[in-house]
Formats: C-alpha cells, sequence, structure tokens
C-alpha cells in the first residue's frame, strides 16, 4: 500500500497521539504489548514443542537406530545374509548388527535392572561424544569392560574402574537347579545420552562379549537400521519386510515410541491452536483501538473531508494506522521469543530458584535439558496469523471513518 506524503502524515499523527489522546494512545500501547506476548508466546511454545520431537528422535535414533529388525524368539539365525540384503536396500544409510537383554547388574549389594547392549565396534565408538567420564576406546572384545550410563552409575554408587555384575538367569544346569550366570565387567566408561530411561538402564559391551554372557553362540537378536529419511522409514523398509516374512518383524521408531510421539503431536496442535487465540485477542484490541480513535477524532475526518481527501485516503490512513501496530508487536514479538528462547536454560534455573521447585524433572520429560529447535516455516506461519488479523482488525474502523459524511458532523459546529 502506496501512501501519499499526506497520508503517510495523518498516518504517523494518529500513532503518536497527542496529550489530549493518552487514553487512546494507552490503549494502543496496549495492543502493541499483547501482540508482542501472543506472538512470542506462539514461538516460544511451538519451538520447544518441536525441539523436543527433535530431539528425542535424534536421541532414541542415535542409539537405536530409525527401526529394528527383531527376530522371532529372540535369536536370528543367518543373519549375516540378512544384514546384507538390508544394506543393500535403497534408502538404508546403516544396518548393524545388535544384541539388547534385560537382565540384572550388582554393585555392592545394589540391585539394578538393565538392559545390556552388545554392539559392534564400529557403533561403540559413535557412543564417544556422549562419554563423559573415562575411555570408551578400552571396551575391547574380550577385555571385561562396558561402559554404563551415568545415572545408572549414581544409582549403584559406581564410579570408572569399578567392576559390577552382570547376572544372566539362563546359567549351567546343576543338580539343585539352574544357577544363574554371574559375569564381573570393569566400568571402563560413563556415557550420558541424554534421555533419561538410557542413562538409567544401558551397560554397552561389544557385541562378542555379549554372545558370550547371553550363550548366544554366533547369533544375534536384532538388527538396528538407520535410513536417509526418517518419516520414510516404513515405505523405505516396505521390500526388506517382504523379504523377511514368517522370520522376524520390523519396528520402527514411531511403532516403539507411538504413544510418546502421539502424544507430542496431539499436545503441539493443541497448543498452537488455543494460542492462537492469544493473536486474535491482540486482534481485538487493535480494533478497539482504532474505533475509539475514529470516534475521537471523527471532526478531524470531516475537515479533511471538506478540504478534499477521499474516502480512500482516509480507508489507506486508518489500514496503516493498525496495521503498523500489529507489525510492531510482531516483531517485538519476535524478539523477545528469540531472546528467551536463547536464555531459556538459565530462565529454568532462575525460576526453580525462585520457586524451589524442579521444574524440568527428566525422570518425567525424558531430555535432561529444555530443547527447542525453531521452524522458519512456522515461525512464517506466526507472523502472516499475526499480520492477518491486525489486518482484519482495521477494516471496520477504516471504513467507519472513510464513510462519515462532513455534513452531519460540522452542521453544528
Amino acid at each position: 500500500m502506496i501512501l501519499s506524503p499526506f497520508e503517510r502524515t495523518i498516518a504517523r499523527r494518529y500513532l503518536l497521539p497527542g496529550r489530549s489522546e493518552a487514553f487512546i494512545a494507552l490503549v494502543a500501547g496496549i495492543s502493541v504489548g499483547v501482540v508482542m506476548l501472543s506472538v512470542a508466546m506462539l514461538v516460544i511454545v511451538m519451538s520447544v514443542m518441536n525441539g523436543f520431537r527433535a530431539e528425542l528422535l535424534d536421541k532414541i535414533v542415535g542409539l537405536n537406530g530409525h527401526a529394528v529388525v527383531q527376530a522371532f524368539g529372540g535369536r536370528l539365525d543367518d543373519w549375516e545374509n540378512i544384514l546384507e540384503d538390508i544394506r543393500e536396500t535403497p534408502g538404508v544409510v546403516r544396518a548393524s548388527p545388535l544384541i539388547e537383554q534385560p537382565l540384572m547388574t550388582t554393585f555392592n549389594g545394589r540391585v539394578e535392572g538393565v538392559f545390556v547392549r552388545g554392539n559392534t565396534m564400529e557403533d561403540i565408538e559413535r557412543i564417544g561424544a556422549q562419554v563423559v567420564q573415562g575411555n570408551i576406546d578400552a571396551l575391547q572384545p574380550g577385555a571385561g569392560k562396558v561402559a554404563i550410563g551415568t545415572r545408572l552409575a549414581a544409582n549403584l554408587g559406581v564410579r570408572v574402574g569399578d567392576t559390577i555384575t552382570v547376572i544372566n538367569p539362563q546359567g549351567r544346569s546343576s543338580p539343585f537347579g539352574t544357577v544363574p550366570r554371574q559375569v564381573g565387567y570393569e566400568v571402563a566408561a560413563l556415557f550420558e545420552v541424554g534421555i533419561y530411561n538410557y542413562d538409567e538402564t544401558f551397560v554397552v559391551m561389544p557385541m562378542q562379549d555379549a554372545q558370550t554372557l547371553l550363550l548366544l553362540g554366533d547369533r544375534i537378536g536384532m538388527i538396528e537400521i538407520k535410513v536417509e529419511d526418517a518419516d520414510r522409514v516404513e515405505e523405505i523398509l516396505a521390500p526388506v519386510a517382504r523379504n523377511l516374512t514368517g522370520l522376524a518383524q520390523i519396528a520402527d521408531w514411531k511403532t516403539i515410541n507411538a504413544s510418546l510421539f502421539e502424544a507430542l503431536q496431539v499436545e503441539r496442535v493443541a497448543m498452537a491452536f488455543a494460542l492462537s487465540f492469544m493473536v486474535l485477542v491482540a486482534a481485538f484490541n487493535i480494533l478497539s483501538s482504532l474505533v475509539m480513535l475514529v470516534r475521537a477524532k471523527t471532526r478531524d475526518i470531516a475537515i479533511m473531508r471538506t478540504m478534499g481527501a477521499t474516502r480512500r485516503s482516509l480507508l489507506k490512513i486508518f489500514v496503516t494506522t493498525g496495521f503498523t501496530v500489529g507489525a510492531l508487536g510482531t516483531i517485538a514479538g519476535l524478539i523477545l521469543g528469540f531472546i528467551v528462547l536463547t536464555f531459556r536454560q538459565q530462565i529454568v534455573k532462575i525460576i526453580e530458584v525462585v520457586t524451589g521447585q524442579e521444574l524440568w524433572d527428566p525422570q518425567v520429560r525424558f531430555l535432561s535439558t529444555l530443547p527447542a529447535r525453531t521452524d522458519p516455516v512456522e515461525i512464517a506461519m506466526i507472523v502472516g496469523l499475526a499480520l492477518l488479523l491486525s489486518f482484519l482488525a482495521t477494516l471496520y474502523p477504516a471504513l467507519k471513518a472513510a464513510s462519515t459524511d462532513p455534513v452531519q458532523v460540522l452542521r453544528y459546529e
């Protein structure tokens, strides 16, 4: 919308009302503030929800891959050929053998349920980025060393160099029944994936050591798969699923964590819908401030009409005035939202100190820190929504001002 110098001057004058119109200025200021807060809340909430989903997916995939081939009965025969076929499937980035079994571990009288994971040396090296203490390179086949999560170490009271005992119920037979198999392993490294359940239960060891512990021989329990597009995992692995019919089943990240990610999606949509009403409230504030401005400026509008101002000019003046209020609020909201997202962790800690409550319990939230990931498309949609509602809110007051009859207004002046 191109404004003439006259229209631009009047619009600027109405954006900065005089002292006699302080109440109108206050309402306009409140409108800017409400738009700012509504846009900031939408940006913050949507970014945190996106970050929560993306962070969970990244961490889960980093340890479990996008999908796993699970053998019926827990033991996959002829897995070398199956592994080779999977690696040759278009869209598969990586596939590797995996052993995972729930067992128990003890240390100094403390007992914890754990998941023993047998990984290839290549997969163990990938965990190196999450190691917070010790040396992951010490995990070599036959060395009798393992890596465990930091929270499991805290629960057991274990430090690097200590020896934990892993108990396998399927042990050797004796005259008195089956004697559980107990094997001691030195803790060579502590890792922190960032997902509470993983850091509390996982014990990682070389594949050969896991096979020995679980008496599997050369067999494995499953194959871990990573694909190039997580959202197309079912489509990419469809040929593999057909070839494995009756031998094994494929469980992808959507199936394994279905309840979690579906809940996140429902919550994300519900929050976006609810917070969008804040933008609508802000638009009504813009509407009310413009209505008050039109009523206060009725005499001025009539004089401008008698001096030659067209209805189109008045329409443009008041649309520009209201839209500028919405645009200023939107820009301020984006700035506030990005500031809060940048310092979100510090803000959480300050609130925890002030209230004395733990706001981000990793046992409930799964992640140890508050995540955030901004989606440019969603930011553009939020900005578009705020500007569209701001524009629509200006139409009625602007049309009202443009339809002012100067004769009716000035007949008694």
